[in-house]
């Protein structure tokens, strides 16, 4: 929803501040599509150039987080301490068999099925049970500074493949500045091949070339710079959910009691979504 309000202030400041300031909109109306057909089919290229059809299909993604936003809320960070807890509070109290089901096929899971947003994620359904599988299948003799390892790595290789989308937007939002030169160079040129036209044709020319330095700059640095650093505020802030799943997770093997496990997990969460001391508490005593 913001990033939609802020394209309208953007574009309404920018083309208005010009017209209430005496500018022609019309000459730089005129010129645009030719120079955005410059500007957009080059930075189209490039992209279909430089990455394959899943890190396009990514870059698409990334349009769509943007406008979307994070993907939790405060009711998925108290859903996921319930959902990990209770697991482990399963392994603890009924040994790695019990667990061997749940883990094996989520989807049927008893546990999971009380948290069908978070079975959607799967990310974290797979964060959630290749841990706890390799804890069932070493019947729970693993240390867990090794675990903690091997979670350490899932997120980081989930993470590299996450911010991907906003890497991408910034590259392309440091390269249309450049495109945006080109279309003002070809502008130059076609003026140049015109140059026995009177001065009024050859500063519309011109006017028209300097059209494409402006749009690169302004997609550059109002449009899709913003939407790289939207893109990345999100995948950065919905990573601090898988966070969770290993606070609880390693901090349970190390034998911690579950309140301080819970309180360390629920704490680590940013203020906007952490859920409340008594929400968290009063909910596990009902479990």
């Amino acid at each position: 929803m913001f990033a939609g309000i802020g394209l309208v202030i953007l574009l309404l400041m920018v083309f208005g501040g010009f017209a209430l300031t005496g500018g022609d909109l019309g000459p730089v109306l005129h010129a645009m599509p030719h120079e955005m057909l410059i500007i957009g089919g080059a930075a189209v290229g490039a992209i279909v150039a430089g990455n394959s059809m899943k890190e396009l299909k990514q870059f698409g993604g990334g349009f769509v987080t943007v406008f979307k936003g994070n993907r939790f809320n405060r009711k998925d960070y108290l859903d996921v301490i319930f959902l990990v807890s209770g697991l482990m509070k399963k392994l603890r109290t009924e040994g790695p068999v019990a667990l061997e089901a749940h883990v094996e096929d989520p989807k049927s899971s008893a546990i999971f099925a009380e948290y069908p947003r978070l079975l959607k994620d799967n990310t974290l359904v797979h964060l959630i049970c290749d841990t706890l599988r390799l804890i069932v299948v070493s019947s729970g003799t693993l240390d867990p500074m090794a675990v903690e390892d091997v979670m350490d790595n899932a997120l980081k290789t989930h993470h590299h493949d996450a911010i991907r989308p906003a890497d991408m937007l910034q590259n392309l939002a440091d390269a249309l500045p450049a495109l945006g030169i080109v279309a003002a160079v070809l502008g130059v040129v076609k003026t140049m091949g015109s140059i026995d036209q009177p001065p009024a044709i050859l500063g519309a020319m011109i006017g028209s070339a300097l059209v494409g330095t402006f749009l690169g700059i302004l997609l550059a640095y109002g449009i899709v710079g913003p939407f790289a650093g939207r893109c990345r505020q999100v995948v950065e802030g919905d990573a601090a959910i898988y966070q969770v799943v290993k606070q609880i997770i390693i901090a349970s093997l190390h034998g911690h009691p579950l309140p301080l496990v819970i309180e360390a997990a629920r704490s680590g969460i940013t203020h906007s979504n952490q859920p409340a001391f008594a929400d968290v508490f009063d909910g596990m005593r009902g479990r």
